[in-house]
């Protein structure tokens, strides 16, 4: 019964992770058609990087406390990816230079959309496979 909450405890993690990003696509698109300016959608991008960074953390120690190796060794490229960010310092978007990296912005975004969108199936998915094994039991 344990793996189901911790699959459970997953599946949020994952839904809030998707909460954020698109959220941050949802501000980006706004700036593109000119709904908002740079500086408001910068400024509530960055309020939601740090979050993200800390929830996809929190996500990958939870699979490896509880030795679920295959969905760590799964989360271990986005979790390297925002390492390198972070460590390079291009975490945070630049209000300058927002309209210059848009294109890439939107687009490492939807990379990470697609990237959480399978995560959750394959946490959906061992849920229900633990869920059918305790029901077995």
């Amino acid at each position: 019964m344990g793996d189901l909450y911790v699959w459970l405890i997953s599946f949020f993690f994952i839904i809030a992770l998707l909460v954020m990003v698109v959220f941050q696509l949802m501000c980006l698109a706004d700036l593109e058609f000119d709904y908002i300016n740079p500086y408001d959608s910068s400024s509530r991008i960055n309020k939601a990087v740090f979050p993200e960074f800390f929830t996809q953390g929190a996500l990958c120690i939870l699979y490896l406390i509880t030795g679920h190796w295959c969905m760590a060794l799964f989360c271990a490229p986005y979790l390297y990816f925002n390492v390198r960010l972070y460590t390079r310092k291009q975490h945070l978007v630049d209000v300058t230079e927002i309209f210059n990296q848009l294109h890439w912005e939107k687009k490492q975004r939807l990379f990470k959309l697609g990237y959480l969108i399978v995560n959750l199936f394959l946490a959906i998915f061992w849920m229900i496979m633990t869920a059918l094994e305790d029901h077995d039991d």
